[in-house]
């Protein structure tokens, strides 16, 4: 009773501790120690901490990647931030320098055009009617008119030259963002000289056309945005040509914000939002199609680097780009598609070049090297002498260090793309299954079904992909490390790696098989029995040639079979066995063989018992007792009944769970014995007055009646 008091005590003081303010928990302290069981309630203290520990840990865990994906978003914004700061910069500047260039142009022409309206309005009527007076008068408008075709000159000149320049432009501006520059190095309006608009709108205002002069340079740079958004026909062939595409882009808006931002009322930001949409449909366009044509992943890679720089720097001067953003999205996937295709050459040369046999290695150096290149665990391996040999081909270690390559080549294409660190993961491993159950299955699959494919190369093939599919946990903490996302993480992707090469081992072993019966078969192809020889059987007659040969093949081939996982190695076994059972039965009852005679069969007989003595030895471990002699039980049980002709036990035992022949059906007894019976009937047509030939004729005679019935009974 004490010690249920006891407890309680000491979970009400618990509860106590977790939810008493630290500043009130001495007294609850001092009834722990003026307890008997102080002891005892320290370990429930320990018990308790390590409890909420594990609390602590489970929330840190599930809340890990929001707090990572957080940060990530802080840090967008506070580059955003810089970014409208620096945007906020430019524009004070391009204010301030618009103030001056209109400054300078209102100095510099106002004057002429004022003192042209003085004279026309006020000093001409006073002179009264000269004739330089009236000559001076009807000169007037033309002098407006020239100045006014002066200053559209200097305009068309403008344009002409902006046309030139907007290469250089854009790749100024590029290689600023390129380069992360704060501040403002170089602008527009130093490499052009602006002031020729200016002096046209300030003219065309005063001579009150400033309507007609807007239209006019609207429309010629909506002429020119259609020239530049055009790209050349070989754009996709170098990165040099989308590279020039850009630059013109880039310098055409650069000067239509800086003419923004400069003027009053030039262009106004509706004019510009409707140029960029135009500009983007166009744009998205010409890239669909040109990197369609691309093959090349470092091409594709290089021109994704590109649209980021591009997207970038238009950003920069405030035109919305998260359209070009989905592109590149899209473009990931033909990225992806490429990848495939470049990985699919190399797996093929890697399985091409292999010799599919193991590694052998002479000093620490070169244990060292392949054990950098793959993640090979082996204690055993590891304390034995040099030299020694890797259980793997070097298809194992190549392959390997390709699936890294690849989630390279795939991280490489995801940076930059505003993509959290959970989006990139996930990317990267859907990236990485298609590789592995389409591409690596693929070529896995050609390697083994390929035509000079043998029995050892086969048995490489198992082991290799064993360790393959060993490593494939690795393979998922080398992608969590370079994506900073647990692997354990809720909904993150699972790598299809083990399936694959579980696939591929399978489909090995199925291809081992069929080999194995093929090259039976080869042998079998050999045999040349004598279906009519004389002689009763004894203990002269020596197994068959073919046999022999046949029986000397499989000793070999299972000695590599070694290194094989252990049901593998027994069903190959088990199924070659099965295979020389069944084809032997064939020839004995092939209906091609009309007559066979019991010298025949007591030859046969031998060469079965070759068969089971080869079973016996047992060729490879892991059989209980004479289980693989099960495999040519049936052809013992018929070959017994007629060397023996013990056709009495049969029929009486027939049907029985105990009969001696149970494997043996009447359809088979009855189609041999009727090949006995034409041989029987042949060898009689000159003794056909002997007795015991007669006998025996009558008897098989009686024995196959009997068996029709049994079938007959047995259909009822």
């Amino acid at each position: 009773m004490a010690s249920v008091e006891t407890a309680a005590e000491h979970e009400r003081i618990l509860r106590e501790i977790e939810s008493t303010d630290t500043n009130c928990i001495g007294p609850t302290l001092r009834s722990v120690y003026d307890g008997r069981e102080h002891g005892l309630f320290m370990e429930k203290l320990d018990v308790r901490i390590r409890n909420h520990d594990r609390e602590i840990e489970k929330m840190c865990n599930h809340h890990f990647q929001g707090f990572v994906d957080s940060i990530t978003e802080l840090l967008k914004v506070r580059g955003e931030a810089q970014k409208l700061k620096v945007r906020n910069f430019k524009i004070q500047f391009y204010m301030q320098q618009r103030n001056i260039a209109t400054t300078i142009d209102k100095l510099t022409y106002y004057p002429a055009l004022r003192t042209l309206e003085q004279l026309e309005h006020t000093c001409l009527p006073r002179a009264g009617q000269y004739r330089f007076c009236s000559i001076m008068a009807e000169n007037i408008p033309k002098l407006r008119i020239q100045i006014r075709d002066t200053a559209m000159t200097q305009l068309r000149d403008f344009l002409e030259s902006i046309r030139k320049h907007s290469d250089k432009i854009g790749e100024t501006a590029i290689k600023q963002v390129q380069m992360q520059h704060i501040e403002l190095i170089c602008g527009a309006q130093d490499l052009v000289d602006f002031s020729p608009v200016y002096r046209c709108l300030h003219i065309y205002t005063v001579l009150g056309l400033r309507d007609v002069f807007e239209n006019y340079y609207r429309k010629q740079r909506r002429k020119q945005a259609r020239l530049v958004l055009q790209p050349h026909s070989n754009m996709h062939e170098t990165l040099e040509g989308y590279r020039q595409y850009f630059n013109q882009i880039v310098g055409f808006f650069v000067v239509e914000d800086h003419v923004l931002h400069t003027t009053q009322g030039l262009v106004n930001r509706a004019y510009v939002e409707e140029l960029w949409e135009l500009a983007l449909s166009k744009l998205i366009a010409a890239l669909r199609t040109h990197s369609s044509y691309c093959d090349n992943p470092d091409l594709v890679l290089d021109l994704k680097n590109l649209i980021v720089l591009f997207a970038d720097t238009l950003q920069g001067y405030g035109f919305p780009v998260s359209q070009l953003f989905d592109m590149l999205l899209e473009m990931r996937e033909q990225y992806g598609e490429i990848l495939l295709k470049k990985w699919n050459i190399t797996f093929r040369q890697v399985l091409d070049q292999d010799n599919f046999s193991p590694i052998p290695v002479s000093t620490e150096q070169e244990y060292k090297h392949y054990t950098s290149q793959f993640p090979l665990q082996d204690p055993e391996l590891d304390k034995l002498p040099f030299p020694k040999k890797l259980p793997f081909s070097e298809f194992v270690p190549k392959v390997y260090c390709q699936l890294k390559e690849f989630i390279y080549a795939c991280l490489k294409y995801s940076e930059d793309l505003h993509l959290s660190s959970t989006e990139v993961d996930d990317m990267i491993r859907k990236s990485t299954n298609v590789l592995l159950t389409r591409t690596l299955s693929h070529c896995l699959h050609y390697a083994i079904k390929k035509k000079n494919v043998g029995l050892a190369e086969l048995v490489q093939v198992i082991i290799n992909t064993t360790h393959l599919e060993q490593c494939c946990h690795f393979l998922e903490e080398f992608i969590s490390n370079i994506t900073n996302v647990p692997p354990d993480t809720a909904n993150a992707t699972k790598l299809y790696g083990t399936s694959t090469f579980k696939d591929a081992r399978h489909a090995a072993e199925e291809e081992i098989y069929t080999n194995l019966n093929a090259k039976i078969d080869q042998f079998l192809q050999l045999a040349d029995y004598d279906w009519m020889a004389a002689g009763q059987g004894g203990g002269t007659l020596e197994a068959s040639d073919y046999l022999v040969d046949l029986i000397a093949f499989l000793k070999s081939t299972f000695s590599v079979f070694t290194n094989l996982p252990g049901k593998v190695a027994q069903t190959a076994c088990m199924s070659a066995c099965k295979h020389i059972s069944t084809s032997l039965m064939q020839l004995l009852l092939d209906p091609e063989v009309r007559q066979i005679s019991v010298g025949a069969l007591h030859q046969l007989n031998t060469d079965v018992k070759e068969c089971e003595g080869f079973a016996r030895a047992g060729p490879v471990a892991g059989f209980q007792g004479d289980t693989l002699l099960l495999a040519f039980s049936d052809l013992r049980q018929l070959l017994e009944l007629f060397t023996q002709w013990d056709w009495t036990t049969y029929l009486a035992d027939y049907g029985k769970p105990t009969c001696k022949y149970l494997r043996v059906s009447p359809h088979t007894a009855l189609a041999l014995l009727e090949k006995m019976r034409e041989t029987s009937r042949k060898n009689n047509v000159f003794a056909q007055f002997r007795k015991t030939d007669r006998d025996r004729q009558k008897l098989i005679d009686t024995i196959i009646k009997q068996l029709r019935n049994l079938i007959a009974q047995h259909h009822a």
